[in-house]
């Protein structure tokens, strides 16, 4: 399971250090492809190739769902954990995600999550607000 957060610095090459913690679990290659709220996913093979099992069930005939996938694959590449832990992210997902200098790695359970600082702080505040109101609504979710 991935859990915590974690502070790390990207370099202009598009390197940036993985927590030692979620090395293991991660393996020495990932899944790593744009995700919600301008953050990046990142997934163990196992857990990529279980999500792609219910992506493929997705019906066709929807312009949500083939957008949603055509959107989610075409940006999706497989990274990997070189001797120092660092990861190599392709330009496209840095400037999706607006990377710059200091990022937030976050477990998620199955998944990670790379976000900008800034972007990390304004979820994280806004967040913080209505937490009491988003735990609220999770009872419609049978949470």
């Amino acid at each position: 399971m991935l859990i915590g957060e974690y502070q790390h610095n990207i370099d202009t090459k598009g390197r940036l250090i993985m927590p030692a913690k979620f090395r293991d679990e991660l393996t020495s290659q990932f899944i790593l492809t744009r995700g919600l709220d301008g953050c990046l996913f990142g997934y163990p093979k196992e857990a990529w190739e279980t999500l792609e099992g219910k992506l493929k069930n997705l019906p066709l005939a929807k312009r949500d769902a083939r957008a949603f996938v055509r959107f989610f694959y075409s940006a999706a590449t497989e990274v990997e954990v070189d001797k120092q832990g660092r990861i190599n992210i392709p330009k496209t997902l840095v400037d999706f995600a607006k990377l710059e200098k200091s990022c937030h790695i976050v477990g998620v359970s199955e998944r990670i999550e790379i976000w900008s600082d800034d972007r990390w702080q304004k979820f994280a505040d806004s967040t913080e607000e209505n937490f009491d109101e988003i735990a609220e609504n999770m009872i419609d979710l049978d949470f």
